[in-house]
């Protein structure tokens, strides 16, 4: 999904997801980011279509019975989905705090229900009691619903715009911290809006489905690629490969696991522990250069695009070593000297609002980008299908391509289980009356009519959205999210809660537009995969509900387990939230509050950053590629640069496997990296229930410097 945020994108969607949902649908043609190994072979291979004949991928399975809709569906699926979304929420919703960079987990959650299903059947098939062989369409049913789960964890906005309603990130923000503009996170009222915004947007795009699959044949490169890997997940060859790589994600899973425990024993305070050794001095670590020895973030290097990885570094060069130490030195001139450098009226609004100027000049650049290629597009596509030839008798002709065995057995079984429209129309209907009269109740602030207004549009931005990922890969549901906070947060005005409505409303619209993205992708899987349009509906709805509870109550337990989540300089300073809640005053009160000159520096980023798309648009792509991208650089500038030297760190090491072997590189390099990602994820989960209990770490190890080393041994000596 795309996260996205997902094999369908979850994703995905862009699902900010770096704004992770932008680069990870741009970079890799895993549902969220792979820009590694098979997967992008995958993709590339499924853009130039199958031919009959030997490269045929449905003649290898054309032995094999295609389970009807209800049996792809088992209750060992779902068993084994319910487990995997909560490994992977908890991964997801730690690195939502953290820094907001999440790459494809598609690989991991496809490799891992394979596996765990295979150990299912081969228990059962020995002693007697398997009744149901496991079958490609059930693999694709738990990977769409896993993803659909944790695709939740990050559009449910709890790294950007939910919790950046909270008094905790309005306190961090100085402006319209008042009551109507805030809201504290609750489990309940979380779940409910969840509920109330995450399926309508499954019901958008149903009735499109044969047009954007069969007729238009849109390619949808994530879900494509994920289709690729589940078919060959189940060849003989395909199993003996997802084996092996299960193996390395199960060894690199404990090393990571075993590792995050260690380093917990020596983090008794505040900065303590591995994360604050100063690897490369303390002048350096003060400006937040570091390597704070974390295996997420190697990971998370192994499976991004090298250009992403050197752009992030880039971008924290750039920021922390250069900018901020100069205007750290206008202290007392450009803003008041006795401001800290946490307040917004000082040194933290250039790097917030710096920040918010890149990713907005990038957003809006490629929102354009997309729009234009999504209708040049939508017009041929149009023109091509209207064309209509007569013949001498004046009877139509109609043009007829030579269909090969593939797809005409996809489309036959695609079109077979039909979701009839009353359920798509009426279902949008019903849910959107119940939403119109349900939200403002968890939002007073929200009045009806907003909601009315974003559910009539937003049936046509989705199908914006869907059409465009299903050209380029690309979704741009944060971009209509940062839309929806502009245009709603100035409609009710800052008088009336115009912050927390424009939180809100972002809400609402990314919602939608990210999972009716999600779904088409779902589709394209399963027309790839013979499984069932109905089978991926069910999966897709099962999945987001599952995720509706899951996220809020891993987000829940990280909120209480960790006093000082969402604060600049934390282990979760989920930076996200702070920049969503600082667009939405924008949207509201205009620029008035901005330091000196933050302005001027504001519009010189928003001009470079759509003048760096443009050059690598322009340039040849031997030249483009080496040019670096303003959404990715733009995240350490608020952060810092630590996680960046750990991604680099990630991408050297790929990057030197694949000069020593290639081959073993890309069957191997993603498991690696889930694994690294996934041991320490799941390790963020004992910790949470030992904060919890009040357990504390025995030991603090700190760094000083030689002077005041000397100074305590000599306090300690008195």
């Amino acid at each position: 999904m795309a996260s996205h945020a997902n094999a369908s994108g979850g994703g995905g969607g862009d699902e900010e997801m770096v704004e992770a949902s932008t680069l990870r649908h741009r970079h890799g043609a895993g549902k969220d980011a792979n820009g590694v190994g098979a997967e992008r072979q995958l993709a590339a291979a499924a853009a130039e279509g199958e031919e009959e004949g030997p490269s045929s991928v449905e003649r290898a399975f054309v032995d094999r019975a295609v389970p009807s809709w209800r049996e792809q569906l088992t209750v060992r699926a779902f068993v084994v989905s319910f487990f995997l979304s909560i490994m992977f929420s908890i991964i997801v919703m730690k690195l939502n705090l953290t820094t907001g960079i999440i790459p494809s987990l598609n690989v991991s959650a496809g490799l891992l229900g394979f596996f765990f299903v295979r150990l299912w059947t081969a228990a059962i098939e020995r002693v007697g009691l398997l009744r149901q062989p496991f079958t490609r369409q059930e693999n694709t049913v738990i990977q769409t619903c896993v993803v659909a789960a944790y695709g939740i964890a990050f559009s449910g906005g709890f790294g950007t715009y939910l919790f950046g309603m909270s008094e905790t990130i309005a306190k961090q923000a100085t402006e319209a911290n008042n009551a109507q503009n805030v809201k504290n996170p609750h489990i309940g009222w979380m779940i409910g809006f969840l509920f109330l915004v995450s399926f309508i947007g499954l019901l958008a795009l149903v009735p499109l489905r044969k047009i954007m699959i069969v007729d238009y044949k849109l390619t949808y490169p994530s879900g494509t690629a994920t289709a690729y890997l589940i078919n060959g997940f189940h060849t003989p060859e395909g199993a003996k490969l997802a084996k092996k790589q299960v193996k390395e994600l199960g060894k690199f899973f404990l090393f990571s696991f075993v590792w995050g425990f260690f380093q917990w024993f020596y983090t008794a305070g505040d900065g303590c522990g591995f994360q604050s050794f100063p690897t490369l001095g303390l002048q350096a670590y003060k400006n937040r250069f570091y390597f704070d020895f974390s295996p997420t973030y190697v990971g998370v290097g192994m499976i991004c695009p090298h250009i992403v990885n050197v752009s992030v570094l880039l971008g924290g060069i750039l920021s922390w070593g250069i900018m901020w130490p100069l205007i750290r030195n206008k202290k007392g001139s450009w803003y008041a000297a006795s401001l800290s450098e946490t307040s917004l009226h000082g040194l933290q609004g250039y790097r917030v609002f710096i920040s918010i100027a890149l990713i907005l000049g990038d957003g809006l650049y490629n929102f354009v980008k997309v729009l234009i290629r999504t209708t040049a597009g939508f017009v041929v596509m149009m023109k091509k299908n209207s064309t209509l030839p007569v013949s001498n008798n004046g009877s139509p002709v109609v043009a007829t391509e030579a269909v090969s065995f593939d797809d005409e057995r996809r489309t036959e079984l695609f079109l077979k289980d039909q979701i009839p429209k009353t359920v798509a129309f009426g279902g949008y209907v019903a849910v959107a009356a119940v939403s119109i009269g349900t939200l403002p109740q968890i939002f007073p602030q929200l009045k009806w009519y907003y909601i009315l207004v974003a559910y009539v549009f937003a049936p046509v931005l989705a199908f914006c959205n869907a059409y465009g990922a299903g050209l380029t890969d690309w979704s741009l549901a944060s971009t209509y999210g940062k839309l929806a906070i502009f245009i709603f947060g100035a409609w009710a005005g800052a008088s009336n809660g115009g912050v927390l409505v424009g939180l809100a409303a972002c809400g609402v619209m990314m919602s939608i537009v990210s999972t009716a993205s999600d779904l088409m992708q779902d589709f394209k899987t399963g027309y790839l995969t013979l499984a069932s349009p109905r089978s991926m509906f069910v999966s897709q709805v099962i999945g987001t509900a599952m995720g509706c509870v899951i996220a809020p109550c891993v987000f829940w337990l990280f909120y209480k387990a960790f006093a000082d989540i969402g604060v600049s300089g934390t282990e979760y300073p989920a930076p996200y939230a702070i920049v969503y809640r600082n667009m939405a005053i924008l949207g509201v009160d205009g620029f008035s509050s901005l330091p000196k000159h933050c302005l001027t520096l504001c519009y010189i980023f928003f001009a470079a950053a759509i003048a760096i798309n443009l050059a690598r648009d322009l340039a040849p792509s031997k030249v483009a590629r080496f040019i670096p991208l303003p959404m990715a650089m733009a995240i350490p500038f608020y952060i810092g640069s630590y996680f960046a030297i750990d991604m680099f760190i990630g991408t050297v090491i790929l990057f030197v496997w694949e000069m020593v072997n290639k081959a073993k590189a890309e069957a191997f390099a993603p498991a690696v990296a889930s694994g690294l990602i996934c041991g320490d994820g799941i390790w963020t989960l004992p910790q949470s229930i030992l904060a919890l209990a009040k357990v504390k770490p025995p030991i603090c190890m700190k760094f000083l410097s030689r002077s005041v080393n000397a100074q305590v041994d000599g306090f300690l000596g008195n």
